[in-house]
């Protein structure tokens, strides 16, 4: 029975690990501020676009940036 009390706290360690995963990512994540964002999200589509990537709707954008 000693076997059931190590696979719950072992289970227990593994969602308490997860969570911590979790929760770093998320801070790194709401960590860049809007303008951050922004460019990065630039970068991506000009490297895309300079490896023949289209946007998934096909067509150019409709209004400026």
């Amino acid at each position: 029975m000693r076997w059931w009390k190590i696979l719950g706290l072992a289970g227990v360690a593994g969602v308490a690990a997860t969570g911590v995963v979790i929760a770093r990512a998320e801070r790194r994540r709401q960590a860049y501020t809007p303008d951050e964002i922004r460019i990065r999200l630039r970068a991506r589509l000009r490297e895309a676009s300079e490896n023949g990537l289209r946007p998934p709707d096909g067509g150019e954008r409709t209004r400026p940036l």
